[in-house]
This record gives C-alpha cells, sequence and structure tokens, in this order.
C-alpha cells in the first residue's frame, strides 16, 4: 500500500475518531518501515494510539525503524516497564541497545530491571559499554555457532535449536572449546560431507573478522571489500562476541553520510527539516559568524589598497572572480581528498605523493584558466594596462595555493584524528577568500 499524503490523513482522522478497527486493518497492510515513516509524520499521542494496535513484534520492528528524534520523544512519555516488555524483550540486541542509548542512565537501568530474559539483559549490558562508534557498539550477539568437534548430526541437531530463536541466519561461525573463532561452516558442507566428518575437517579457515574496537568506518570498509552480508566481531583473545550484518552497516553509512554532507555544508550539529528554529539556528549560526569575521578580514585587506584602486578602478572588477576561484579549487581538491580518505583509497601517509600530484594538474589548470583571462583583458585593457597581466598571475598563484590547500587541509585533519569533511565546507572557501585577496593585492602593488 502507498504511503501518499492522502492515506496519512485518513489515518489522523480515524485516529481522531478512536476507530481502532479500521486503523488496524490499514496498517496491518504496511511494513513496519511504513508504518515508523507514518508515525514519523504524527503526533505523540497518535503514534501512541497507533501503537497500541500493533502485535509485539511489529511494535518493536516499527521502533527500530523510526526517525531518531521522534523516537526519544516517544520514549520519553512511555514507562520503563512498557518499553521493556512491550519493545526490547522482542528485539535483537543490537537493536535493543541502540533504542537503550536513547534513554538517560537511570531510565536504562529502570528499563533493564524489568527485562525478563537475564541473557539478554546481560548482553545489552555488555554492549553498552562499548564505544558506539566502534564494532562492539554497532555488534548484535545473536548468531548461529557449532563447535569444530562436533560431528555433522551433532552440528546439524545443535543448529535447529538455535535457529528458532533468530530471525534471519547469515553464516554458522566454528569456534573451538575456549569459544575463539576458528572458521566459517558453509551450509552446501552440511549436506554433502559424510556424517562422521567432524567440523574443523570442512570448515573455511581464517574467516574474515574485526575486533570489538575496530572503528565502524574500518567494518563499512571490510563489508565492501569482501562483499559480505555479515563480519564476526572477536575480543583481544579471538573469542567469538558477536556479528555485525549488513543492514546494521547500510544504517551506520547513512547516518555518516549526512553528517559529512552537513559538516562540508557548515553546519556545526546534526539537523533534520522538522527540527525546531532554535535548533537549526544554532546549527547554522557559528559557521555563518566565522565567514562574517572573513568578509570584515577581507574588507580590512582591501582598506589598506585605496590607493592602488585609485589608480587603476579596474581591478575592484576581478574581486569575485578571485575569491570565488579560489573557494572552488579549494573545495573541489578537498572534496577529492576526503572521498579518497574514506573509501580508503587514499592513505594520509602519502600525503608528500598526493600534494605533488595536485600540484601537477593545479598547474595545468591554472595555466588554461590564466591565459583565458589574459586573452580577456589582452582585448579589453591592451598589453600594457597593469590589470592584463596582474590578474591572469593573481589567478595562477590563487589556483596553486588553493589546489595544496585544499589538499594538505584533509590530510592534516585525518591524521589528527579529526573529521576531514569540515575541510570541505566553508573553512576552505574563507580560508581561500582571504588568502587569494592577499595575493591579488600583493601582486598588483609590485607590477604596478
Amino acid at each position: 500500500m502507498e504511503l501518499d499524503e492522502e492515506f496519512i490523513e485518513k489515518i489522523k482522522e480515524l485516529i481522531e475518531q478512536k476507530d481502532t478497527d479500521k486503523v488496524k486493518e490499514l496498517l496491518s497492510g504496511l511494513h513496519p518501515a511504513d508504518i515508523a515513516e507514518l508515525c514519523n509524520d504524527l503526533e505523540v499521542e497518535d503514534a501512541r494510539f497507533v501503537y497500541r494496535l500493533l502485535d509485539n513484534e511489529t511494535a518493536a520492528d516499527v521502533l527500530v525503524e523510526m526517525d531518531e528524534d521522534v523516537r526519544k520523544e516517544f520514549l520519553e512519555v512511555l514507562p520503563s516497564e512498557t518499553i521493556a516488555k512491550r519493545f526490547v524483550d522482542y528485539m535483537d540486541t543490537d537493536d535493543a541497545v541502540e533504542l537503550m542509548r536513547d534513554l538517560d542512565e537511570d531510565k536504562q537501568e529502570e528499563v533493564l530491571s524489568h527485562i525478563e530474559d537475564i541473557e539478554q539483559a546481560g548482553d545489552i549490558v555488555d554492549l553498552l559499554k562499548y564505544d558506539e562508534d566502534t564494532a562492539g557498539g554497532l555488534m548484535g550477539t545473536e548468531m548461529v555457532t557449532v563447535n569444530e568437534n562436533w560431528s555433522m548430526p551433532e552440528c546439524l541437531k545443535e543448529m535447529r535449536l538455535q535457529a528458532e530463536k533468530m530471525d534471519e541466519i547469515y553464516y554458522v561461525y566454528v569456534i573451538d572449546d575456549e569459544e575463539r573463532l576458528q572458521g566459517v561452516f558453509p551450509l552446501k558442507k552440511m549436506i554433502t560431507s559424510p556424517s562422521v566428518s567432524k567440523v574443523k575437517h570442512v570448515m573455511k579457515k581464517d574467516p574474515i573478522a574485526v575486533h570489538v574496537d575496530t572503528p565502524i568506518e574500518e567494518v563499512v570498509q571490510t563489508i565492501e571489500k569482501y562483499d559480505l552480508v555479515a563480519v564476526p566481531v572477536v575480543d583481544s583473545i579471538g573469542r567469538l562476541v558477536g556479528q555485525i550484518t549488513v543492514d546494521d552497516v547500510m544504517d551506520e553509512v547513512r547516518e555518516q553520510t549526512e553528517r559529512d554532507y552537513q559538516l562540508a555544508s557548515g553546519l556545526s550539529q546534526d539537523v533534520e527539516t522538522n527540527d525546531n528554529v532554535v535548533r537549526q539556528t544554532s546549527a547554522r549560526l557559528p559557521w555563518l559568524l566565522i565567514g562574517m569575521l572573513g568578509g570584515i578580514g577581507n574588507s580590512m585587506i582591501l582598506g589598506n589598497f585605496d590607493t592602488t584602486f585609485a589608480a587603476h578602478p579596474e581591478m575592484a572588477l576581478y574581486i569575485p572572480l578571485i575569491g570565488g576561484t579560489g573557494g572552488n579549487v579549494g573545495t573541489q581538491s578537498s572534496a577529492i581528498v576526503v572521498q579518497g580518505l574514506a573509501n580508503s583509497s587514499l592513505d594520509a601517509k602519502n600525503t608528500f605523493k598526493q600534494v605533488a600530484k595536485e600540484a601537477v594538474v593545479a598547474v595545468i589548470n591554472a595555466t588554461i584558466i590564466s591565459l583565458l583571462v589574459y586573452i580577456y583583458n589582452f582585448i579589453r585593457f591592451g598589453g600594457a594596462a597593469t590589470v592584463t597581466y596582474s590578474v591572469s598571475i593573481s589567478l595562477f598563484a590563487v589556483v596553486m595555493f588553493a589546489s595544496i590547500f585544499g589538499t594538505l587541509v584533509p590530510m592534516t585533519l585525518e591524521k589528527l584524528k579529526v573529521d576531514p569533511a569540515i575541510a570541505t565546507g566553508p573553512f576552505i572557501s574563507i580560508t581561500n577568500d582571504i588568502i587569494g585577496m592577499m595575493l591579488y593585492m600583493g601582486i598588483t602593488v609590485l607590477l604596478s
């Protein structure tokens, strides 16, 4: 069923009329992700009305799919016991941990005290200890494991028992008596191998795995590089402690992409279109203020060259060209570097090599742009005019500086463990604008 505006309005009307039967009938044809999208558009009380009509498993799935800010607001009005018995009890541990991170510490403890499955509660407590930006903070503990010394009949029996508690099975992991990861058990081998065979003789050894402290970015790269649908997570002594599935990774990739795009756009914090005016203002204002200071700095630089402008008034015509070109070139260079760092095609250790390559590209671009502007000014002002050669030389210098600066900054930030996406935004544009004006005015004075 299509979730269009007309459908949403119809649901709102039925909720207002308290027509539970018709609302339930309409909801029955929706996927949990669609119900979550619907709840994102409803008031909190209306969303609660919808939730009361869902069975426990569907309600849990819907809560996982909801927008994070809406989910936080929704959880604030729910009692701890309801959160535990209505949602957490029906969630995988990774989803439960994500939900628990939305709660303050006191409410976390209250929810944990109401979870009936002590083992699940213990797993959640253990996972909450990990940094949410690491493999340990993203993994789930639901997986099928078999011992390397089991025979095929033993293996099959145990797999059936474990599979009953799981929604999806991606891989079957092989562990030893100390629970250390030894390999992956191919399901095909279970069918084709003799029943007397032991698991360790047919398993695929040395599986790709990540450590609990591995950053999420590296987990994403591992899954992408080896075309995995799930990756096992091990602790410091090689014990299997969980797995991360590709759907969890995709959510993380989307969030990182949104975060990087907002940083590059000059937003200082994560904001959504439905956030209130205060939050949106506080996210936008810092870089706008920095940009304002940059503009004042530029005006102060230009103010020191009033005699130059008096002698060559045509020089003022090219201020937007110098500033705009420097900003564009710097943003291009930094964007390429940030993209390379993100997908691991570029290593921060190769700074000199990347700068040298960028310098060659910059020379070509700067030469072409400067030559075209020189031809234009030659035709308009003549070859003897100061503006004819000063603008072209300034443009060449600005493009060279912006290219190298735009490459160095993100690579330096990466080495300092700071998100290099900052370098693709206003920071580069403002800096290049100021430096560009200084170069332009300095070169003009020297050639006058």
